[in-house]
């Protein structure tokens, strides 16, 4: 089925729309929630609980893009829930990525950037990853934004771990360039 037609479902407030989300979109959503909490009853639980934000979202929102939607909504609730179980500890499969991606925040835009907006900071983030190849794209993003292990992603990509961390610390450094160049004129 279609997004368009998944989206007028919700619309029409049928409970089929769920049916449909979770057919087209399950095993997405649940690799995402995976990727970050690691245990599998968090993880039915988080993409459940995304389903019915969905429904309580459409309307009135009519997203232009539906998966990325509910990828967004997914991720944002496993971060939640990762947030609520690990208050006072630390998992390193998530905390890793995040403090290897805080390097790529050079300090002296650090101000700046604190002072951006989350949306616009995406931007920038996005049109800096449309400047480089395909794969290092591809790489960055599933470490970043699924939070997938290095040697998940080697695997994926038939390449060698240390190739995906290559790729990860050259994308991070020209980050860290393309966000300096952007953003160092207005600290």
């Amino acid at each position: 089925m279609e997004d368009s037609q998944i989206i007028q479902l919700y619309n029409m407030r049928n409970a089929r729309a769920i049916d449909e989300t979770h057919a087209k979109y399950g095993r997405l959503c649940y690799r995402i929630a995976d990727g970050i909490l690691h245990r599998r009853e968090d993880c039915e639980e988080c993409v459940n609980d995304a389903y019915m934000a969905v429904w309580n979202s459409i309307p009135p929102q009519n997203p232009a893009h539906f998966s990325a939607f509910l990828c967004g909504i997914v991720r944002n609730l496993a971060l939640k829930r990762y947030e609520h179980d690990h208050a006072r500890k630390r998992n390193r499969d998530v905390d890793v990525p995040l403090d290897e991606l805080e390097s790529a925040i050079p300090d002296r835009t650090r101000d700046a950037l604190e002072q951006l907006e989350e949306k616009e900071l995406a931007a920038a983030v996005s049109s800096f990853l449309r400047t480089v190849s395909a794969d290092d794209r591809n790489i960055f993003l599933q470490r970043y934004w699924f939070f997938r292990k290095v040697r998940d992603i080697a695997s994926d990509f038939s390449c060698s771990q240390s190739r995906v961390k290559s790729s990860l610390f050259r994308t991070r450094n020209k980050l860290a360039e393309f966000l300096c160049g952007r953003y160092s004129t207005e600290v």
